[in-house]
């Protein structure tokens, strides 16, 4: 079965601890420290793997574990390294912290590979504690302890196009007709359980990647059905071709089909619903009496609202190539870059969650003044010029009591806050 979600549990190398030793030669009676380093433990690595297209290897193994490094020996010798462990994920993976579900990063784009979790370092040994006063020391330093993290992989396929519809409504032998994809095309009620992508080539126009979203079902959007688990996948795609049964064939009627569609994309993300569209009336091959009246129903219903209405037969290709063409020409008039998830779950800043800060107030500038490590990492770490940057900031300040240490030194509102050659107005 396809796999487009995983839930798996990843830890890096802990560093290798420092050795303890003194050197233990002939005719040297007094030898000084000799205890080498301890070894760095291995990462954790993402990698975009091309030949990858679903999370299936993930079910069969769910623990990941990079190695540790060795600890240091007598006579300076320094721990080996631990190894990496590399992870290979089709492209559009994005990585999410399990219990928020918070993007960690989005395998997508010029994004190929990523060190998730780093290693511990090893520790120093003896060798590094010697002074004037402290000739033998007896003490080295441990390796630092490995990081672990439980990790929602999901699969969020990357098309430009998305084919929507109820299932049998011919969005598999319209994908078959249009791109040199090939999926399993039969008539039965439950779906496709494959989101199929595939190519269209235009002659004298650049083409584009599209997806046979697979069908959803009245209640998708609430986990009713496979439609749920699939949603995700429409959530990159800038256009959407909007697939009904014209003909009635299974006596549903299109115009409900479209508006029961709707309502389910608007419920699992009302941007998604708010994309561009067209629709594609299907099955034009099987009505023989009152064609363009089906055809006209639908236009008078939805084209004044900016959606297009293409009769069409996937069987035939009647009407397919205009409409293939006026989806190319909408997607001209877009940008081109590919929707990538911002991070909002930083690996490195949570594992420092013991670091100390202080909250002050600056009279002579009559600002309150914020610092600490772990601040100034928050402030490396996120993009503070977007606004959903900057609201992760604020919740930042606000879970780690920092707003509230604020408000005990009597802020208000308009007052200002430093952090770092940063100065911001104070808000509720």
């Amino acid at each position: 079965m396809f796999a487009d979600r995983a839930v798996i549990y990843i830890r890096s190398g802990k560093g290798g601890d420092g050795h303890v030793s003194f050197r233990r030669e002939k005719y040297v009676p007094n030898g000084g420290p000799d205890g080498g380093d301890g070894g760095k433990g291995g990462d954790v690595i993402f990698v975009v793997d091309e030949g990858l297209n679903t999370l299936t290897d993930f079910r069969n193994i769910r623990k990941y574990r990079a190695q540790d490094g060795e600890n240091g020996n007598k006579r300076n010798c320094r721990g080996k390294d631990g190894e990496d462990i590399i992870i290979r994920v089709p492209e559009g993976t994005v990585i999410k912290e399990a219990d928020s579900g918070k993007v960690i990063t989005d395998m997508s784009g010029e994004n190929r590979r990523v060190v998730l979790l780093k290693g511990g370092k090893g520790g120093n040994g003896n060798q590094h504690y010697a002074t004037s006063t402290m000739q033998v020391p007896k003490y080295a330093q441990p390796g630092q302890p490995a990081q672990e993290l439980n990790l929602l992989l999901e699969l969020k396929v990357i098309a430009d196009v998305g084919l929507v519809g109820f299932p049998n409504v011919g969005k598999s032998t319209f994908l078959a007709r249009v791109t040199n994809a090939r999926p399993k095309i039969a008539n039965y009620h439950f779906t496709t359980l494959n989101p199929n992508l595939g190519v269209v080539d235009l002659e004298d126009a650049k083409g584009f990647v599209i997806a046979d979203i697979p069908g959803l079902i009245e209640g998708a959007s609430e986990g009713v059905g496979l439609g749920y688990e699939f949603l995700r996948h429409i959530e990159r795609t800038k256009v959407i071709i909007h697939i009904v049964d014209a003909a009635g064939t299974e006596g549903r009627d299109p115009i409900q089909d479209i508006y029961a569609i709707e309502h389910e994309l608007k419920a699992y993300n009302p941007e998604i619903a708010a994309r561009p569209q067209v629709i594609a009336a299907n099955k034009m091959d099987m009505i023989y009496e009152d064609s363009e009246d089906i055809i006209q129903k639908l236009k008078d219903e939805f084209e004044p609202r900016g959606i297009e209405v293409y009769p069409i037969s996937a069987i035939s290709g009647q009407g397919v190539r205009e409409l293939l063409y006026r989806v190319n020409n909408m997607l001209e008039q877009l940008p081109e870059e590919v929707l990538i998830f911002e991070q909002e779950y930083f690996p490195e800043l949570m594992q420092d969650a013991g670091e100390p800060y202080s909250v002050s107030y600056d009279e002579e500038a009559e600002e309150y003044v914020v610092e600490g490590p772990r601040i100034e990492k928050m402030l490396g770490y996120t993009n503070i010029d977007s606004e959903k940057g900057f609201t992760f900031f604020q919740n930042f300040l606000k879970e780690n009591g920092i707003l509230e240490e604020l408000e005990k030194l009597g802020i208000q509102e308009g007052d200002t806050v430093r952090m770092y050659g940063l100065s911001f107005d104070y808000y509720k």
